[in-house]
């Protein structure tokens, strides 16, 4: 497992450790305003960066990653295109961190979102969901619901107040908060109490648990999240969700079926 230090110092993909070989190569980047980052690899034409200490496997398996949630089925090409062109004209991009001091504010005209190198852990689903959890499968799919579905499909996947997931969303916590309560009502499902995240980031939130556990990644997570999401199976959030569990689920939104694992075309 390489890692590179330098623009002028880049590790083809092909030379990484075969069982994580994504089909993707990284390349050096000039892009502006990500001068902490020094190379990246382009997924569907998203830009995932990677400061110089992230590791090269661990920024090929978010590519990995990117890939499986965009084109599940693996055919090659975008399950949803148009999400894909949204991202793409957002200039939606994902950066990988080691530290803080790895971290800058976005540049002007482009959605973010971050994540860390120790975060990630590309053998959480393929060891039977062992160890610790894989942050990829989280960070990855915040930046393709912000910058993707809420935008192209505003009234059902939008980050506000009346949309149909936030709706539905207001159901799970028991009443509409624009801000954390002191204490959610007895029943909620959904209680996230981080006082820095907005409305609009706790829909975000909403839809990642939602959906990951649709899809799996949080059956054995259940005494680790609780206090934040208890409804950490398909058959749970179908019993007592129903209203996402539809939209999730519901094929013309073509959202993926099976978890990525990391291992795109392979």
């Amino acid at each position: 497992m390489a890692s590179c230090g330098s623009d002028d110092s880049v590790t083809p993909a092909e030379n990484i450790d075969p069982g994580n070989n994504p089909n993707f190569t990284i390349i050096p980047h000039g892009d502006t305003g990500l001068t902490k980052a020094n190379r990246k690899v382009v997924v569907f034409g998203i830009d995932i960066y990677a400061a110089a200490e992230v590791e090269d496997a661990k920024l090929l398996h978010a590519a990995n990653i990117m890939a499986q949630y965009l084109d599940n089925d693996e055919d090659g090409s975008p399950d949803n295109q148009a999400v894909v062109d949204r991202m793409v004209a957002e200039k939606a991009f994902l950066t990988m961190w080691k530290s803080e001091d790895d971290l800058t504010e976005p540049p002007s005209g482009r959605m973010g979102q971050d994540l860390g190198n120790d975060e990630t852990n590309p053998t959480y689903v393929s060891n039977g969901f062992m160890g610790s959890f894989d942050a990829s499968l989280e960070e990855v799919l915040h930046i393709i619901t912000a910058a993707g579905y809420s935008l192209v499909y505003p009234n059902v996947f939008g980050e506000s107040t009346g949309t149909e997931i936030a709706d539905a969303m207001d159901i799970a916590r028991g009443g509409q908060f624009t801000s954390i309560p002191d204490s959610y009502p007895e029943g909620a499902w959904y209680t996230y109490d981080d006082s820095t995240c907005e409305y609009n980031c706790m829909v975000t939130e909403y839809h990642y648990w939602a959906l990951t556990s649709i899809l799996g990644a949080q059956e054995n997570r259940l005494n680790d999240i609780q206090q934040e999401w208890k409804l950490n199976t398909k058959d749970k959030v179908e019993a007592q969700d129903a209203a996402v569990y539809q939209l999730l689920t519901d094929p013309q939104y073509k959202f993926p079926t099976v978890l990525p694992d990391g291992t795109y075309l392979q």
